[in-house]
């Protein structure tokens, strides 16, 4: 592995592409400091220049040197949670190109917590502008099957670090302005970061055609190829073959998901996958709770089944 880490460093060094593996979902890395080789993610994933990128660092002291400004939230929540499944959002420094962040004046920082991406951005020497590795709006990936599957020859390396094991993408936390604003909920509950930071807005829907401030605010995505079906306790689901995911209990023909949300997110991505291969008709998913700790799980759901 660690020839390989190398030459997916060099690859990155030279502006091309390494789909690399994160505890959230594997990303489709290139220098967040190269316009061009940022030009080349979104090519590949057919992403609108609107979404910006999250960078991943390998360091809080990396991620300093990425912002013009650190506020000492940042520094709280990034001690506490990086390595981890948390975005901070804040002014960027002006070395990071303007299409890493969609011409926004900020930029979401992200240590993951998986020790080949981390070892990919030190071997590389430069921090990795890093979406999910897939086709855009898709069903995220949580495997390097899934992102060879997705992207095929688009990307220049896929570094197989076996599945991901939070399951769904960051939660995205902005420290750019008064208070503390959650663009995106994710694998962290909020009510853990409201424990350390006070109370957090929660972004109002971005608007069409203008530059949203996190990744997957686009009122569609995460989908499978499958029709998604988020059914209210006791609806029935469409006409036809399908499949189900059950929470927490048994239905014939079913997928039993389980009653703990983390352990639920960690499945969701995965068990979707696998059914999309099976050619049903429709995926029907009993809606979670309204809960905060079912939060990212049902914005994940949420946005897969808008058509």
């Amino acid at each position: 592995m660690s020839a390989e880490l190398d030459h997916a460093a060099a690859l990155i060094r030279a502006g091309r592409l390494v789909a690399f593996p994160t505890e959230t979902v594997y990303g489709l890395g290139a220098n967040a400091l190269d316009p061009e080789a940022v030009a080349r993610i979104y090519s590949a994933k057919g992403r609108p220049s609107t979404s910006p990128l999250i960078v991943h660092v390998a360091s809080v002291e990396m991620a300093r040197g990425l912002a013009s400004h650190w506020p000492p939230a940042a520094d709280l929540l990034a001690r506490r949670y990086w390595p981890g499944p948390l975005t901070l959002v804040v002014p960027k420094h002006a070395r990071i190109p303007g299409i890493v962040t969609a011409g926004l004046a900020t930029v979401g920082l992200r240590m993951p917590a998986h020790p080949l991406a981390l070892e990919l951005i030190r071997r590389a020497g430069v921090p990795l502008a890093g979406p999910s590795a897939n086709r855009f709006t898709q069903l995220s990936p949580t495997t390097a099957e899934h992102v060879r599957r997705s992207l095929g020859s688009a990307v220049d390396l896929v570094l197989d670090g076996g599945p991901a094991n939070v399951g769904i993408e960051s939660t995205v936390l902005s420290l750019a302005g008064e208070r503390p604003v959650l663009l995106r909920p994710g694998g962290l509950p909020v009510t853990e970061i409201e424990a350390l930071v006070g109370p957090v807005e929660i972004a109002a829907a971005a608007a069409a055609g203008e530059p949203h401030a996190s990744p997957g605010m686009h009122q569609r995505h995460y989908q499978p190829r499958t029709p998604l079906v988020l059914l209210a306790a006791g609806e029935a689901p469409p006409a036809g073959r399908g499949a189900w995911l059950t929470l927490g209990r048994e239905q014939p023909g079913g997928v039993r998901m389980p009653a703990d949300p983390r352990a639920y997110a960690a499945l969701l991505y995965q068990t979707l996958h696998r059914l999309d291969e099976e050619g049903w008709d429709w995926i029907a998913v009993e809606r979670p709770p309204d809960a905060p700790e079912w939060l990212g799980v049902l914005d994940r759901l949420t946005r897969a089944a808008t058509r």
